[in-house]
């Protein structure tokens, strides 16, 4: 492909797994938007072992917008029209023969593998074989390896196929309204970036909590845990834009570069920098061992050794089982240089809402009414929103299909995120249990030190505009009529000592 064909809209959208959950809790709603807005209008091609006809796929995909969603009769139709069908092994060249002959005189496929990344060389491999991989880009799912040897590993595989400009790695946190938000607010607003460096910044928190448990995920987790699932990925992907210094220039490359750069400076974690927990009731998931230390929860504490961020605390916790679900980003700026008036509080925040909903609070001190010069905090609403009814696999696969990569992940930084985390992966650190309903085991607390405590966070659902309101939440998975059963107190410990 050359390079001025790189940006040029794919005129086919060939899926692997198309018989899979992932297809038909996001990848079907996802493709019925997009038929909606218009942004697909060319063949879509399901591939799958099922034994499947294309009708038994389409009735799928109703079902799918039944249960996730709403069926739109009329895109609907249209969707139906552009579906078809690829049944076969993907170790088997004839499917792909048969992927060939489905593309016709297709010249820009879009193959998207939603699949598990064990087959990503096997299925790259027989792309390339079976010449569908002629002028065509590929979308692979996350996780992008385990650590840092098997993204490298994963990367090499792909690359003897596909040029890395032709690789969109999909992270469908960055399909998220409020994480783009989160950049645009950096760099569309003059008065806000000059302050957001280690003179005027104090410390920056990031708590990522889910009211909910595994959800059913046992086996899932026993092989990711909270660092890889979200923290390698969804969490360093905030900071990053968080933190990335203004992009040189337009186009997508340039916000891919800043969160690179970033990356780079940022300190590769050590184990004083981290404190994991395990949630009651965890061994009692099904596909969970009964001595199992996953962690459930971890906090950690990052360093960014830049000219901007040197000695400023950037502290990241996620976890399930905690009071509430949110994602919040509070930027701690420091206090007056003298206490003209006394003490103050200490209220000189800017906090970013993240889920759900999007909002923006500039946290500030006012005069109490009445005699005498004391304070209260006030907090200033700069911006409310709801959902915006695009979800992030609807963003994604149209970015995707349109050439752009901005909302991908690149190679260099999915490899320095791993990078950043490699060394306490493999339960390296002591698991500490905690109860359903807290804020995770207290040992967290200490991680903050003098820079403590951490931000109290409650979502504000109030006001959201006159939109839809955001999708719901999964359901707890404990709860005061269905208590979790204890963690042993022995759970304290680590595999390594």
């Amino acid at each position: 492909m050359t390079p001025d064909t790189q940006t040029l809209p794919a005129d086919a959208l060939v899926f692997f797994g198309a018989t899979g959950d992932l297809a038909y809790k996001q990848i079907f709603p996802a493709l019925q938007a997009m038929v909606q807005r218009g942004s697909l209008v060319h063949p879509v091609i399901g591939v799958a072992k099922a034994g499947w006809t294309v009708e038994q796929l389409r009735a799928r995909a109703y079902a799918s917008l039944q249960e996730h969603g709403a069926v739109d009769e009329d895109a609907f139709q249209k969707l139906s029209n552009l579906l078809s069908y690829v049944d076969g092994d993907y170790h088997d060249p004839a499917t792909f023969v048969a992927l060939k002959s489905a593309l016709g005189n297709s010249q820009r496929p879009l193959h998207y593998l939603a699949i598990p990344p064990s087959l990503f060389g096997t299925v790259t491999e027989q792309l390339a074989a079976s010449g569908c991989a002629s002028g065509a880009r590929i979308v692979v799912e996350k996780p992008f390896g385990r650590d840092l040897a098997s993204a490298r590993a994963l990367n090499e595989t792909i690359h003897r196929v596909f040029p890395e400009a032709n690789v969109f790695r999909i992270d469908h946190y960055l399909g998220k309204e409020a994480v783009q938000n989160l950049l645009y607010l950096r760099f569309a607003n003059g008065v806000l970036e000059p302050l957001l460096n280690r003179d005027h910044v104090q410390s920056i928190q990031i708590t990522m909590a889910e009211s909910f448990g595994v959800a059913g995920r046992g086996a899932f987790y026993e092989e990711a845990g909270a660092i890889r699932d979200v923290v390698q990925n969804h969490m360093l992907q905030v900071v990053g834009l968080l933190l990335m210094e203004a992009p040189a220039q337009r186009g997508q490359e340039a916000i891919r570069d800043g969160v690179a750069r970033l990356f780079k400076s940022v300190r590769t974690l050590q184990r004083p920098d981290v404190v994991c927990g395990q949630m009651e009731g965890y061994h009692q998931e099904t596909g969970v061992a009964p001595d199992s230390l996953v962690e459930t929860y971890a906090a950690l504490r990052l360093h960014v050794d830049s000219w901007r961020w040197a000695g400023v605390p950037v502290d990241v916790r996620v976890g399930k089982e905690l009071p509430v679900t949110c994602t919040t980003v509070t930027v701690q700026f420091r206090g007056p240089p003298q206490e003209v008036f006394g003490a103050i509080p200490a209220h000189n925040v800017l906090r970013l809402q993240l889920t759900p909903g999007v909002q923006v609070t500039l946290g500030l001190n006012t005069k109490k009414p009445g005699a005498g010069m004391s304070g209260e905090a006030a907090d200033l609403v700069l911006h409310r929103q709801d959902w915006d009814g695009m979800a992030p696999y609807d963003r994604l696969l149209g970015d995707a299909l349109a050439g752009d990569a901005t909302l991908f992940a690149r190679e260099d930084a999915v490899e320095e995120a791993w990078r950043i985390v490699d060394p306490i992966l493999g339960q390296t650190a002591p698991v500490y249990a905690y109860a359903a309903g807290t804020w995770g085991p207290p040992e967290a607390d200490a991680l903050l030190g003098p820079d403590g405590p951490w931000v109290a966070v409650q979502p504000d659902l109030s006001e959201y505009g006159s939109g839809p309101p955001p999708p719901s939440l999964p359901a707890p998975h404990g709860s005061a009529s269905n208590p979790l059963p204890a963690v042993p107190a022995t759970l304290a410990r680590s595999v390594g000592e």
